[in-house]
C-alpha cells in the first residue's frame, strides 16, 4: 500500500510497529546551468522534503537504510557517489547517516549500464521500425530485470520494524513486496515545480510559432 505524506492524519507508531516501511522522495535535479528561477524551486522541494520527512519519522519511525537509484555500492562508497550525483539529496542522506541509519546499495552495476546504453540508443532514432523495436524489446527486458533486483535488494536488506529511505526518479516501475508500508513524500514545491515546467514548455512553443508566422510572409515574397 502505497500513502502520500500529505494524507496522514498521525498515524500511531503503534500501527506499522514490526512492518517494513519505506519512504519514498522523487528525485529532482538541478543543473549548474539551470535557471534562477528552476534552481530556487529545487532549493524549496528539498526543503519541504526534510520537513516532511522529519515529521513522517516521528509519527512512524526513524529511517534505518538509505537507497539511492544508480548507486551500487555501500557505506561512504555509495555516500561518495551521492555527494557527486545530487547534494540536496546527499545532504538529507548524510543526515540519516550521522544518526545511525546505513547506506545501502541498490543497483547492480552491470545491469544499470545496460538500460543506459540501450536508452542512448533510442535516443539516436532510427531508420528502420524493426530496429527500433527490437531496442526497444531489448531496453523493455533490460529495465524489467533491472527492477527486480532493485525490489528484491530492498526486500532482503529492509528488516522487520525498519524504516528504509529510497531516492528514486518519478515514473519508476519498482514493484514492491507486499509485507512493506510505502510513504510517498509529495511536498506542495513539487506541484509547483512541475507547474513551472509546463509553463516554461508552453512558452518555448508560443516562440516557436511566432517565428514560424514570421518566416512565412518571407517565404511568400520570395515566391512573387
Amino acid at each position: 500500500m502505497t500513502e502520500q505524506v500529505g494524507k496522514i492524519e498521525k498515524p500511531p507508531a503503534e500501527q506499522f510497529k514490526g512492518s517494513k516501511k519505506l519512504y519514498l522522495v522523487p528525485l529532482i535535479f538541478s543543473g549548474e546551468d539551470a535557471p534562477a528561477e528552476y534552481k530556487e524551486r529545487c532549493q524549496h522541494y528539498w526543503q519541504q522534503v526534510a520537513e516532511q520527512l522529519a515529521n513522517l519519522e516521528g509519527k512512524i519511525g526513524r529511517v534505518n537504510r538509505v537507497y539511492h537509484e544508480s548507486i551500487s555500492l555501500s557505506s561512504e562508497e555509495g555516500m561518495k557517489l551521492a555527494e557527486k550525483i545530487n547534494q540536496s539529496c546527499y545532504q538529507i542522506a548524510k543526515s540519516e547517516c550521522d544518526n545511525g541509519a546505513t547506506f545501502e546499495a541498490l543497483e547492480d552495476e552491470e545491469l544499470l549500464e545496460e538500460v543506459i546504453d540501450w536508452e542512448r540508443c533510442l535516443l539516436l532514432g532510427f531508420a528502420t521500425v524493426k530496429v527500433a523495436s527490437k531496442v526497444s524489446e531489448f531496453y523493455t527486458e533490460a529495465s524489467r530485470k533491472r527492477y527486480e533486483f532493485m525490489t528484491k535488494k530492498i526486500a532482503e536488506t529492509l528488516k522487520d520494524n525498519e524504516a528504509g529511505l529510497l531516492f528514486i526518479r518519478e515514473g519508476h516501475r519498482l514493484q514492491f513486496s507486499k509485507d512493506i508500508e510505502v510513504f510517498s513524500i509529495f511536498p506542495p514545491a513539487l506541484d509547483e515545480l512541475h507547474r513551472w515546467l509546463r509553463d516554461e514548455a508552453g512558452k518555448k512553443e508560443e516562440t516557436k510559432e511566432e517565428e514560424g508566422k514570421e518566416e512565412k510572409p518571407k517565404e511568400t515574397e520570395e515566391k512573387k
